[in-house]
């Protein structure tokens, strides 16, 4: 009997976990599709850009963003950033630990630095930089710039005043009270 009962109970967990599998895909799908539909909505309502994005925390909806760039005169109004805000916002907190990201698109440069910083524990996305690029969204000119050195870069960048700015850094590493992060 106890045998009986042992084989019953690993059927039952296995069929489980195969349903959890299914189960998986089907949310990971809708909520894209939720990060697609805040995309087509925020770009019907002339917020900016066909991109959205929402924070998925223990099955549940967190974060909502899409792109807001033109709406609000904020080039870093990006729907991945607007969406780690909003659920930063909601968590009370500064990362995103247990979080998972959807996005609409492949984050560009910006996005990416976002996302690593909030640390969530997986990022799903639907089309891809090329995509987008085809659209006009073209991101491959801050790939490029990344690697230059400063004075090379389009927009030239000069190193001044180090050492009073290392002040603050100091200061940092003596704060006792500091929250690292």
């Amino acid at each position: 009997m106890c045998n009986n009962f042992n084989k019953k109970f690993i059927d039952e967990a296995a069929k489980a976990l195969q349903n959890q599998d299914s189960y998986d895909t089907e949310n990971h799908e809708h909520f894209m599709n939720e990060a697609v539909k805040r995309a087509i909505e925020g770009m019907n309502n002339n917020d900016g850009g066909p991109f959205g994005c929402v924070i998925v925390k223990d099955g549940k909806i967190i974060g909502k963003g899409n792109n807001k760039v033109t709406s609000t005169n904020d080039p870093t109004a990006h729907a991945e950033v607007t969406a780690i805000r909003d659920a930063c916002k909601n968590l009370n907190s500064f990362q995103l630990d247990g979080c998972i990201l959807y996005t609409s698109c492949e984050p560009c440069p910006m996005c990416l630095g976002a996302i690593y910083w909030a640390r969530p524990e997986k990022v799903y996305f639907g089309s891809n930089k090329t995509d987008a690029a085809n659209i006009g969204f073209d991101d491959a000119f801050i790939y490029k710039e990344l690697p230059l050195d400063y004075n090379k870069r389009s927009i030239p960048f000069e190193q001044i005043n180090r050492d009073d700015a290392l002040k603050a850094f100091q200061l940092w590493q003596e704060k006792e009270d500091k929250t690292a992060y």
